[in-house]
């Protein structure tokens, strides 16, 4: 068990509003703070920071916990992680025998150290005359990267030699599990043996905003080779989900704006031309954790994605996902060139800053791509290409976007602003009314528990998990009540509970208001996943904002708790009578025959 002076001490180093802050923009509403949550996709802010109790809560998606559960799960670490990131940002060191690491597993910090030990040798095999030489070759002459490039970049070599890396690492005391659990090395499923994972390749260190060295993207030189890149997988160090190439250099130059390409050489030969504002995902499309990175740092993307079919769909995606995150998005036009890197070898820097000068509007980029795909010429064509248009302007939420839009199609088409107005306002409406539908069934089956994932139980018996729910808020933010229960002056058993997640948290408080240290919030996170911790900051804000919360409100909670429970026990034994009958009138039936 984590020393709870230990986790105090790194939660009160750690000002919640200090640490949510650098993540999340936060303006003052009343005594707490409001901002557009990290975790999922809004407009309207719906995240809150409490500075008197030290905690968070997401009313649009249920997120919630102190500071520990906000780092677990914006930085998609373990709770040890999370105490070990917050440690260090506090100037806090944990003591050596109090480790957290578990001794089965390869901790986050161990996969930093071996990454930087293979970037090292990477590094050294790329300047070695030798064992370099191709890779060299091809950096210099292919894609004509001047030597200071290849250098702030960390580029290395792995040579074609299927132990050369493995070698190396065990040598540096590094354990089979160890280097594949990082992804440096595969076992042989005919001899059981490790081998180098990255072979004949170029090797890219991935490394993250703080300076980690966190993965790797290898290509390929080999030109009969079927995968050009190899990316590194999951590791606990790294979520290619979570990690845009490039965000160590542009975080200090993209307060305005942000180029995003697809891959990391784009990226690479943007930022040597000056553009170091650009970044890259990974071998995977975007996501919503890389939108809301982003959002951490500019206010406006420019998607710069391949011209191919497939570029095309990536960029219509990203759109959708960085407009949900409420930034402003544009999308770069090349003309003459597959990629960035392409388009800059043909025609240099400045025609590339003059492509984002120029650069086109979301909405522009989408009404080019109707346009394309409808012969407008014709008037069924028309009419889709109209139709399209006005269910796209439906979306936008600014009436002044809409209006301007709607003046663009109309021009575009030769349709009437009126006509194309009516149609935007048969689109919102049937919008309005589908959402108000799902809203409705949405409180329905919320009223019902249906779908709780993280208390299935509470839909078997909505009013005893009301109960409960009432009764572990009271507990949460009410230290006299825990010493009610404590003491037996309120009569509680964990046997009254019936869910199972109920028992536990009921448990959990009870447990550590009679340990010796007392009830610690902090050290829930230690026993619960950071969406359980979440619900816990629910109930207890519940609680908070009702002014009354005595002991009359306990003890009609536990009353009504106690009660659902000896309904329970009088249908179970109800059934085990009825089971006993149902047997003796089989055996009489038996006898008489």
């Amino acid at each position: 068990m984590i020393p709870k002076e230990v986790i105090e001490e790194i939660r009160y180093r750690c000002d919640i509003e200090d640490v949510i802050g650098s993540y999340v923009t936060l303006k003052r509403a009343g005594s707490n703070r409001n901002g557009l949550c990290p975790f999922h996709g809004e407009k309207t802010p719906s995240f809150t920071v409490f500075p008197a109790t030290k905690s968070f809560y997401c009313f649009g998606c249920g997120a919630g916990g102190d500071v520990i559960t906000f780092i677990q799960k914006i930085e998609n670490l373990d709770y040890v992680g999370s105490l070990e990131f917050l440690a260090a940002r506090a100037g806090i060191t944990i003591p050596n025998d109090t480790s957290f690491a578990e001794k089965d597993t390869v901790s986050r910090k161990r996969v930093y150290e071996m990454n930087l030990e293979a970037a090292k040798f990477f590094r050294n095999c790329l300047f070695d005359p030798v064992l370099g030489q191709e890779g060299m070759q091809y950096l210099t002459e292919k894609r004509q990267f001047s030597t200071m490039t290849i250098k702030r970049f960390g580029f290395g070599y792995a040579p074609n030699d299927f132990g050369l890396l493995t070698r190396h690492m065990k040598k540096l005391g590094y354990s089979d599990e160890e280097l594949i659990t990082a992804f440096l090395c595969g076992r042989s499923q005919k001899n059981g043996k490790l081998y180098d994972l990255f072979r004949e390749r170029v090797v890219i260190p991935v490394i993250d905003a703080a300076g980690n060295v966190v993965a790797f993207s290898a290509r390929a030189l080999n030109p009969g080779e079927s995968r050009k890149y190899i990316n590194t997988s999951d590791t606990p160090a790294f979520k290619k989900s979570r990690i845009l190439y490039g965000m160590n250099y542009a975080k200090h130059h993209c307060a305005e704006q942000m180029i995003l390409c697809e891959g990391a050489m784009d990226a690479i030969a943007l930022q040597a031309a000056g553009f170091e504002n650009t970044v890259a995902t990974l071998g995977t499309a975007i996501t919503q954790e890389h939108a809301r990175l982003l959002a951490r740092y500019t206010k406006r993307v420019l998607i710069n994605y391949d011209s191919d079919a497939a570029g095309q769909k990536a960029t219509h995606k990203a759109m959708a996902l960085l407009d949900q995150v409420g930034l402003e998005v544009r999308v770069l036009k090349l003309t003459g060139a597959k990629d960035a890197d392409e388009y800059l070898k043909q025609f240099g820097a400045d025609a590339f800053r003059t492509i984002i000068e120029q650069g086109s509007t979301g909405f522009a980029f989408k009404m080019d791509n109707v346009l394309a795909h409808n012969d407008v010429a014709q008037a069924d064509g028309k009419i889709r290409a109209a139709r399209e248009l006005a269910e796209i302007i439906a979306a936008v939420g600014s009436g002044v976007e809409r209006e301007l839009y709607i003046a663009d199609v109309s021009k575009a088409l030769g349709i009437s602003k009126e006509s194309i107005a009516n149609d935007v306002k048969r689109f919102m409406s049937r919008e309005y009314r589908q959402q108000k539908e799902k809203e409705h069934r949405d409180l329905l089956l919320s009223a019902r528990n249906f779908g709780d994932r993280i208390n299935p139980d509470a839909a078997k018996d909505p009013a005893a998990a009301a109960a409960e729910e009432t009764i572990l808020g009271l507990l949460l933010c009410c230290p006299e009540h825990r010493k009610s229960v404590i003491s037996g002056q309120t009569v509680l058993e964990i046997e009254d509970f019936f869910t199972d997640f109920g028992k536990r948290v009921f448990r959990a408080i009870t447990d550590m208001e009679s340990s010796e240290s007392g009830f610690v919030f902090s050290a829930l996170n230690e026993l619960f996943q950071p969406d359980e911790v979440g619900r816990m900051v629910r109930m207890q804000q519940d609680r908070e904002r009702l002014q009354i919360n005595d002991d009359t409100v306990l003890n009609a909670a536990v009353e009504a708790l106690r009660q659902s429970r000896r309904k329970r026990e009088s249908r179970q034994s109800g059934d085990w009578m009825a089971e006993i009958e149902r047997r003796r009138a089989a055996m009489k039936k038996k006898q008489e025959k």
